[in-house]
């Protein structure tokens, strides 16, 4: 029995709601200083539903060999990785123009 998509009404094997779901999100990739002056990578706006955050923040610590986590739909990540984040997204098939560095 073939599974139908809910939302477009093709089935799972032809849909492309994920991949049209990615190119409207929007990525808000930021700098902040944390206690005793730890810089800190966070990125917000990447929606849990849509990509399994705890398997991106593998791939991120391990690409980039620092520390993190996913919490409350943000990622954190020890240091500053703003330009390598964005291009590492851009390779995971999110819109270049969505995603913003601050």
């Amino acid at each position: 029995m073939v599974v139908i998509c809910k939302k477009c009404g093709l089935p799972d094997d032809l849909c492309a709601c994920g991949e049209l779901d990615k190119e409207e999100t929007r990525i808000i990739v930021r700098l902040e200083t944390r206690r005793f002056r730890k810089t800190t990578t966070m990125i917000e706006g990447i929606d849990p539903k849509l990509g399994d955050l705890q398997r991106i923040v593998k791939e991120l610590k391990s690409k980039f060999a620092c520390g993190g986590t996913a919490k409350d739909g943000y990622i954190m990540l020890q240091g500053d990785h703003r330009a390598d984040v964005k291009g590492y997204l851009v390779s995971m098939a999110f819109n270049e123009a969505a995603i913003e560095v601050q």
